[in-house]
């Protein structure tokens, strides 16, 4: 990864990380870009004794909490969050996203939906006039035909992805097969999240739509960071 894309991340990262107040509840997104907003919240907690607690979507984000010294809490035990802190793959003028590259799009939609405030951080590569990334689709093993199915009369192609120094697919944090769905551009991503949300077994796609009226897209770059929407 170049250092223009590591210093669009880490200036996005750490903006976001300054809109967190004491006594907030943060939900914590998965991804390299979130990281640099971790760090920031960590030197904030040491330096300015900032008082939060984080809500995880992921193992690996638990893991870099506890590591960084940022107390974590659970949705049942704060079932409402202030403001969540997340990344994306692609992000289209309107505030629509695809997420899902690191397989955690379930409970970052879960995070996301308990939010008063979703901040959506991503370096410039990220932004594109219309959503064309292949869609992350995590779903039950009993239930892939059911996809496989339903993703060729969308008009697209379905790729279990494969494991990485592992045999077999991706299998998620609640046990379930990560897909990839290629449909090349996505003409009406509302329509096409339902489609796919619907199909029993499927626990949730990487289109994000319904979070617009609470989005805050802040894009990175090495000379700071600027507001998409």
């Amino acid at each position: 990864m170049s250092e223009k894309i590591l210093n669009s991340k880490k200036n996005a990262g750490c903006y976001a990380a300054e809109l967190v107040k004491s006594g907030d509840v943060v939900g914590l997104g998965t991804g390299s870009t979130v990281l640099y907003s971790m760090e920031r919240l960590s030197e904030r907690i040491k330096s300015e004794g900032l008082e939060i607690k984080g809500v995880p979507t992921s193992f690996q984000t638990a893991s870099r909490a506890r590591a960084l010294g940022i107390p974590l809490t659970t949705l049942y035990d704060c079932p409402e969050i202030d403001i969540a802190i997340d990344g994306a793959d692609q992000v289209d003028p309107s505030g629509n996203l695809i997420k899902g590259r690191g397989a955690a799009q379930t409970r970052e939609r879960c995070v996301a939906s308990a939010a008063k405030r979703f901040i959506v951080i991503v370096d410039e590569a990220k932004l594109t006039q219309t959503l064309s990334s292949p869609v992350p689709v995590e779903v039950i093993s009993f239930a892939l035909p059911l996809l496989y199915r339903v993703v060729k009369s969308l008009g697209g192609v379905v790729k279990v992805r494969e494991g990485v120094k592992k045999d077999g697919p991706v299998i998620t944090d609640n046990g379930c097969i990560e897909t990839d769905c290629n449909f090349g551009e996505i003409d009406d991503p509302e329509k096409l999240q339902t489609g796919l949300n619907n199909v029993p077994g499927v626990l949730s796609c990487g289109l994000f739509t319904e979070f617009r009226e609470k989005i805050v897209v802040v894009v990175g770059d090495e000379a700071g960071t600027r507001i998409l929407c």
